[in-house]
């Protein structure tokens, strides 16, 4: 063997000894494992994971927690699953989603149906619906999405078209104040191949916005040039159950003009999870994909979509209640002299100022009832477990703070004032 050779062997591993290995095997094997030793240490083991997480007054406490809810105008969020709406939960299929769900299938294709779409997809929130919509749309950058300023997308979804999809937001001021038109599309859409530009891709509307109806011939028009041009057209229809309920209007009506909707189950319907993405069949499998890829690929949801399928049958004919409590919630407040900035579907924007009363203030005495009201600002929200003794109650509350005012000799301003400074912003937000 040559110099070379020796020394490459010699810098190898040698292999085990066999002999070797068979005298370390037995001796392993003269050891025996005490097995009354390992049940000990996985009792011990088992002892320490027990969870008890309820409360010793678990049931009274969710007792306070309902009325607490519909004493809460923050947001439609908040609503809660219902005692029967558990019970139906219950009865869903045992499946798993990533592989094969009995009930979300049964649900997808329902919602599908209902929406005048190809597919559908059950997704946890409405912001990973809303972002694997647009990512799904995305395929090629540079691009840019164009849409409403005060849209859910850029303002309340932690700024994720930027993140996940590297989309550049063309946020638009409606003219009119309440809703973009063909007109502002057309003045602010981006077209063409210029290399200074990003290019818009998708047109994101919302319906409702801010609790308010965007006309359904304004947005048929808007969806005719942007397919006319090669946009897509994408909904944010979180609430568009508010919009079905108020107009009289079939979803699928609601929803053909767009390439895709996103709808929420969580909010108006009142289940505690879930919004769903419609869609071409096609373009629902890539997003069931990107679901995954988001870490949105659930388990047994069964349960979940069967709680959203109660709520589409027993807590949408409510809707039309919600939105008759909250005209008489904005009424109430202008017979007392608060501007209403906006009152449609489930939501009032006011200002207090013009009787003297601060968001701050009224958020703070109305904390301090014997039976709390809780409000976040300068935004009502109501919902289908909203008390209209609630509202009588919030009612009574501004009308004693006005007097209180009035008595103090306040005099009303001659410039609009939002808590104390000219109006910019209708929401304006107050911690208690």
């Amino acid at each position: 063997m040559s110099l070379f050779r020796r020394t490459l062997f010699s810098a190898l591993p040698h292999p085990p000894n066999p002999r070797a290995c068979l005298a370390q095997s037995s001796l392993h094997a003269r050891r025996p494992i005490s097995m009354a030793a390992n049940t000990d240490a996985v009792r011990q083991i088992a002892e320490e994971l027990k969870a008890d997480i309820f409360t010793l007054t678990q049931d009274e406490d969710n007792k306070r927690g309902f009325e607490q809810v519909s004493r809460c105008f923050i947001s439609d969020t908040i609503t809660v699953p219902t005692p029967d709406m558990y019970i139906y939960a219950a009865r869903a299929s045992v499946g798993d989603a990533v592989y094969h769900e009995p009930t979300t299938l049964a649900f997808e294709a329902h919602v599908a149906k209902v929406t005048g779409k190809e597919d559908a997809l059950y997704l946890p929130s409405g912001t990973m619906s809303n972002q694997i919509a647009l990512r799904t749309h995305l395929k090629q950058p540079p691009y840019a999405v164009l849409c409403d300023h005060r849209s859910h997308i850029v303002r309340y979804e932690a700024g994720g078209t930027a993140f996940h999809s590297g989309a550049h937001s063309q946020m638009v001021i409606p003219s009119n104040g309440h809703h973009i038109t063909l007109s502002d599309i057309e003045e602010n859409i981006v077209l063409g191949q210029d290399l200074h530009s990003s290019p818009t891709e998708v047109i994101a509307l919302e319906n409702t916005l801010n609790g308010t109806v965007f006309p359904q011939d304004e947005i048929i028009r808007i969806s005719e040039y942007a397919h006319s041009v090669g946009v897509k057209m994408h909904l944010d229809g979180a609430r568009l159950w508010h919009v079905a309920a108020e107009t009289a209007t079939p979803l699928k009506e609601l929803c053909a003009p767009f390439d895709s909707v996103s709808l929420c189950f969580s909010k108006g319907l009142g289940a505690p999870i879930g919004s769903c993405l419609v869609g071409p069949k096609a373009y629902i499998a890539k997003a069931r994909w990107f679901r995954k890829l988001f870490g949105g690929g659930m388990r047994q949801t069964g349960f979940m979509t069967a709680a959203a399928a109660y709520a589409l049958t027993h807590n949408f004919p409510l809707l039309p209640g919600v939105h008759a409590l909250t005209q008489r919630l904005a009424d109430g407040l202008r017979e007392i002299g608060v501007a209403i900035n906006s009152a449609e579907t489930c939501m009032v924007f006011f200002d207090p100022a013009p009787v003297g009363i601060s968001l701050v203030e009224l958020v703070k005495r109305a904390g301090e009832l014997p039976q709390p009201i809780i409000l976040g600002g300068s935004r009502l929200v109501v919902h289908i477990q909203t008390s209209p003794k609630a509202v009588d109650d919030l009612l009574a509350l501004v009308a004693e703070l006005a007097a209180e005012k009035k008595a103090a000799g306040f005099v009303k301003p001659e410039q609009p004032l939002t808590n104390g400074k000219p109006l910019k912003n209708m929401y304006v937000k107050v911690k208690a």
